[in-house]
């Protein structure tokens, strides 16, 4: 179920000031984190250039987010080594997605490197 227009609006927001806080200006050139909403899921990524063609960029997965139809909750996922979306144990979910987004900020277990 698509999120609704307030929920779109405050989650762009928060994830907008989120990325943009986390790479410095300067570092624009070198690394970008970057997110994207697809009806009830957000998912952030890491994008690099491609070391021989800089005009190409490349995304890492970095967390995934997903809203739970039945309680409006989120869970939280990470990536594993094999590329495949897996629950983050120490939180996997919470009703508030900025609280997730402050444990992926907090990166506690590392789990969140892109």
């Amino acid at each position: 179920m698509p999120l609704s227009e307030f929920e779109l609006k405050r989650i762009e927001k928060n994830f907008a000031d989120y990325c943009e806080k986390k790479i410095p200006v300067y570092l624009n050139s070198q690394i970008r984190m970057e997110y994207q909403v697809r009806d009830d899921e957000v998912t952030l990524f890491e994008s690099r250039p491609v070391w021989d063609d800089h005009a190409m960029w490349i995304s890492g997965k970095v967390a995934r987010f997903s809203r739970d139809p039945q309680t409006g909750g989120w869970f939280l996922y990470q990536a594993g080594h094999d590329g495949k979306w897996r629950h983050y144990e120490p939180l996997p979910f919470h009703r508030q997605i900025e609280k997730l987004l402050e444990e992926v900020e907090k990166n506690e277990t590392g789990a969140f490197c892109g």
